[in-house]
């Protein structure tokens, strides 16, 4: 059994920026990939930004020069920075990944308003 548990999410307003965290219960070496997405009522889920074990990171192009995402084996964590925020980039962000099946953690608000 996997738990991502994610933080760092809040109010903010546009133009600043935030860290979000993902911890995992294991050792995250076990994951090809592990992604953020994010979701909004009414709306599919999109995957914002992904890492693979050797550190090869793909990013949605709504997000590309704004948001990094990084991995710490060490601490079993993966971050997502994110600068520059837009009203747009408003969600429920969470983390997931796939170990025989998908894991996903319970998420974080996100709220980019003045």
């Amino acid at each position: 059994q996997v738990q991502l548990v994610e933080s760092g999410g809040g109010l903010v307003q546009p133009g600043g920026s935030l860290r979000l965290s993902c911890v995992a219960s294991v050792s995250i070496s076990n994951f090809y990939t592990m992604g953020w997405y994010r979701q909004t009522p009414g709306r599919q889920r999109e995957l914002v930004a992904g890492i693979d074990i050797g550190g090869r990171t793909n990013y949605a192009d709504s997000v590309k020069g704004r948001f990094t995402i990084s991995r710490d084996s060490t601490k079993n964590t993966v971050y997502l920075q994110m600068n520059s925020l837009k009203p747009e980039d408003t969600a429920v962000y969470y983390c997931a990944t796939t170990w025989g099946r998908e894991y996903r953690g319970q998420g974080t608000q996100v709220t980019v308003s003045s």
